[in-house]
């Protein structure tokens, strides 16, 4: 019986509530396998499932959220053969090539573990201001955030898009790449032994055009990655994200997700809480100024 690659949703892994599928092929065009074709239920449910990730994830110490994203990179290292052999099987990489992009997926994931507690220093402070207060500015996840994963770079794409959201708090509904779902279901399986809290990271498999336009106007999603979206389907998502007053991420031209990451995945899903605090306030315990 052929096999067939469920969704990553809350945890877990369900088949699509619409019964469809389509066809995986490896790199000769021979079939290989089916994928779950996610629907807009499907899509309903992994916000869901996110914004109860995010309550729990968000909560979480930076050190913590370091050191399960650490683990994760650990757990790919531990199947790098295994990720190997999916790129060369199903892209035709060179195997050399393909073990390079697992060690990058790796070595970003490690990255961006180091992020996860310098954060509010780098992007928080006080802030100088006329009169007699304290003001801070504190950095804080944006919340719910639906992606859309990279073709060509089936591993690095996909691990450089969800890395830099979850780093700061926020958790993530990402449609995978549609020729390349084996990949994604496998970093699912991942994800799923590691130690981060389920629904922090859904993975959806199907068509992008399909799925994104309901969770770019869906409610309860805060902000949209669109940089692996085409020029077409930009321009409609963006469209539909107006709605509901979302932040928008879609830099300019093709990303270069091989090259060295600055700061600015990581501050497209932040936002900045302006802290006053009075000088010389009376003090409700002891009565005295402070």
């Amino acid at each position: 019986m052929s096999k067939t690659y469920k969704l990553y949703i809350g945890g877990v892994f369900p088949r699509s509530e619409s019964g469809r599928t389509y066809q995986v092929t490896d790199r000769t065009g021979t079939f290989m396998a089916n994928a779950a074709l996610a629907s807009r239920k499907d899509g309903r449910e992994a916000v869901s499932a996110a914004r109860k990730g995010h309550v729990t994830w968000a909560k979480a110490t930076p050190y913590n959220r370091g050191q399960v994203i650490y683990r994760i990179a650990e757990m790919l290292e531990g199947r790098r053969t295994e990720f190997t052999s999916a790129l060369v099987d199903t892209l035709d990489m060179d195997p050399a090539k393909a073990a390079e992009e697992v060690d990058a997926a790796i070595d970003r994931l490690v990255h961006y573990a180091g992020w996860t507690d310098k954060i509010a220093a780098v992007f928080g402070g006080s802030n100088p201001v006329s009169g007699p207060y304290f003001s801070y500015s504190a950095p804080e996840p944006t919340g719910v955030v639906a992606a859309v994963a990279p073709s060509g770079n089936a591993l690095l794409g996909l691990v450089a898009v969800i890395a830099p959201i979850i780093c700061s708090g926020n958790s993530v509904v990402i449609v995978a790449d549609a020729a390349t779902p084996n990949v994604a279901i496998a970093f699912a399986e991942a994800l799923a032994t590691s130690d981060l809290p389920a629904g922090v990271v859904n993975i959806l498999t199907g068509q992008a055009a399909e799925i994104m336009p309901y969770l770019a106007s869906h409610g309860d999603v805060n902000a949209l990655d669109l940089s692996a979206a085409g020029a077409v389907l930009r321009t409609t998502l963006a469209q539909a994200a107006s709605e509901t007053v979302k932040r928008v991420y879609a830099p300019k031209g093709s990303p270069d997700y091989a090259a060295i990451p600055g700061t600015g995945r990581l501050r497209a899903f932040l936002e900045i809480k302006t802290l006053w605090h009075p000088v010389g306030a009376v003090s409700l315990t002891g009565g005295g100024s402070y």
